[in-house]
């Protein structure tokens, strides 16, 4: 039996992979950070899901934690993930999405285990711009905000100690992936909760920033499988996941509404203080070499994701 140490284990990506690892066998291992307010309902039916409390900044407890589990596989998943928020917290942001996994690379020479170790980077590294899309794993990086630029500290730190200390470091650069567990203050999870809330007569508008930027939206438990196949190789490598199909904002809310037969444009208000100083205006991947080496390919589509969150949070909220 393998053993799997998950990092951000209650967030959307790490309750999916948890799911995925018990039902593959794993003893599976997450950490979680003690709190007054702790929100577990992402991982509570998950009885299977070890705890251990710690924190990405914290060594002696990330020390203690992997000491004990002894994993064969550690997916750190944890970070300041929100790019809009890293605007408001910037270095909070570094200190956890830029320097968490130097700790957990350090951790894990010194000790001198065999684990694998997976990255996960994402697509606000590539530059955003239309002409140089699409982006697949030689497109140059250019972060745009302060949770960019942490996450590229975080993606070469990895590579640097891949090459120097022949570690098993893989990185995952995930094109954005949405689900009915997305945290509410992300945007297409914001405007599925609006929708739900306006149908039930609890909320009048949604208010957003730059519904002209356009993205290459997927559904998360598809990704964490890729997350998972690059792990199974035998060579550490470097992973794009993506639809290869791109959608703006505005189409999302489109589609959203006319999911419960409402107009967007009657419920959606621009507020200038959601746009961000600095934006990045168009991302689109290529996935060819993870379909080829990985396997890998997503199915779930555009209209279909929309369909799935409006509907479970018409359902739960």
């Amino acid at each position: 039996m393998k053993t799997a140490l998950i990092l951000g284990c209650s967030g959307q990506d790490g309750s999916y992979l948890a799911e995925l690892l018990v039902k593959k066998g794993y003893d599976v291992h997450g950490l979680v950070k003690r709190s007054a307010v702790f929100d577990r309902q992402n991982i509570d039916h998950i009885g299977e899901l070890k705890l251990h409390y710690g924190d990405l900044s914290d060594f002696s407890s990330l020390l203690a934690v992997i000491k004990e589990v002894n994993p064969d596989e550690i997916y750190n998943l944890a970070a300041q993930s929100h790019v809009g928020i890293s605007w408001k917290i910037p270095i909070y942001t570094a200190e956890i999405t830029g320097m968490g996994i130097l700790n957990i690379l350090e951790i894990v020479r010194h000790l001198g285990i065999k684990t694998k170790i997976y990255q996960a980077s994402t697509s606000e590294l590539f530059s955003g711009k239309r002409k140089e899309a699409p982006f697949n794993e030689q497109s140059r990086l250019v972060p745009e905000s302060p949770y960019s630029v942490s996450k590229l500290f975080a993606h070469e730190i990895c590579r640097i100690y891949r090459e120097a200390y022949g570690m098993f470091v893989s990185r995952g650069i995930l094109f954005n992936h949405e689900s009915e567990r997305r945290g509410e203050n992300f945007v297409t999870r914001k405007i599925s909760i609006g929708v739900a809330n306006i149908v039930k007569g609890t909320q009048d508008k949604i208010h957003l920033g730059n519904i002209e930027a356009e993205r290459d939206w997927g559904y998360a438990p598809e990704y964490v499988e890729g997350m998972w196949r690059m792990m199974q190789q035998d060579k550490p490598n470097d992973y794009v996941l993506a639809t290869g199909e791109m959608h703006s904002v505005k189409e999302f809310c489109q589609k959203a509404f006319k999911e419960v037969g409402l107009n967007w444009k009657d419920y959606v208000i621009i507020d200038k203080d959601y746009l961000r100083p600095n934006e990045t205006e168009y991302l689109l991947g290529d996935a060819s070499k993870a379909k080829k080496e990985l396997g890998w390919q997503p199915k779930t589509k555009f209209d279909e994701l929309i369909s799935i969150m409006v509907s479970y949070d018409l359902k739960h909220l």
